[in-house]
């Protein structure tokens, strides 16, 4: 009889253990489960956009974005390009979701020529031209007959001309705005000569002239941004007119993580960034 009682208990000991176990494994299991759902659901919510950017400064500018969008849960992904047709091609055909490297002028006239829907939501910094010494090392000390070497496309040479203008060493036709060339100052009291060179050549020549006025984007590539002499204003007309913008395509406007990506290149840590880094050859205009 004790026997078949001790029986009785082991019997009711093992079952009550195997319940106890069982109740430990349900909700370990259950755990798992809820755990390994919440993670896919954390990597569904996860948007990436893509975007395409001139490597400097536009790339590095990004750099500081992609915390900001993290927090917001999107995954930024940047493409560099040293040419300004494909990032524009590839925002067409959907293959980036936006592209940061050009100024409204550009847009409006790739559009016009290429048929393409490109538009701007967010204006976030201006590349001033600057006045940058090369045999000669101040303003001041520019000899009579001293030569310049300007940009020789049309907005660029205008736009370094202003420039010229109002640091007083010539005098434009009044009017011609952007449009200005060397043939249109009425005024040179120092007989100044000047050498019209492709943008991107003007570093390589300051050897052999005085000065030089050379795009933001260049004097940052040639880490010469700390011998600047003078640069264009943020209120010139330069400025408001060659803004650089973020672009998608036409009817993406609303997308709520491409308006993040706009409210996060016009933050105040992108402008602490870009102030604080590019010694003025790069200037925040939000």
């Amino acid at each position: 009889m004790r026997h078949s009682i001790g029986s009785l208990c082991a019997l009711v000991l093992a079952g009550a253990l195997t319940l106890s176990l069982a109740g430990c494994s349900t909700p370990s299991s259950s755990e798992n489960s809820s755990s390994s759902s919440q993670s896919s659901s954390q990597e569904a919510q996860t948007i990436t956009i893509k975007v395409g950017a001139s490597p400097a400064p536009h790339a590095e500018i990004l750099e500081v974005v992609k915390p900001l969008l993290a927090e917001e849960g999107i995954n930024l992904e940047v493409t560099e390009f040293t040419d300004y047709i494909i990032p524009n091609e590839a925002v067409e055909g959907g293959d980036l979701d936006a592209n940061y490297f050009q100024h409204q002028p550009y847009l409006t006239d790739f559009n016009a020529t290429r048929g393409t829907h490109l538009v701007s939501i967010a204006s976030v910094h201006f590349e001033p031209l600057g006045v940058y010494p090369g045999k000669t090392q101040t303003i001041d000390a520019l000899p009579d007959g001293g030569m310049i070497a300007v940009p020789n496309d049309t907005s660029n040479e205008a736009r370094a001309l202003q420039l010229l203008e109002s640091l007083g060493l010539i005098e434009l036709k009044e009017g011609v705005g952007l449009e200005a060339t060397p043939l249109d100052i009425v005024s040179n009291p120092k007989n100044l000569t000047f050498q019209e060179l492709e943008a991107a050549q003007l570093v390589n020549v300051l050897p052999d002239v005085d000065l030089a006025v050379i795009n933001g984007n260049y004097a940052v590539d040639a880490q010469i941004t700390d011998t600047i002499l003078a640069s264009e204003d943020k209120e010139s007309e330069g400025a408001t007119t060659y803004a650089n913008i973020l672009v998608v395509r036409e009817g993406d406007e609303q997308r709520p993580e491409l308006q993040k990506l706009a409210e996060a290149l016009q933050s105040e840590e992108v402008k602490t960034f870009i102030e604080s880094t590019y010694n003025g050859v790069v200037v925040p205009v939000f």
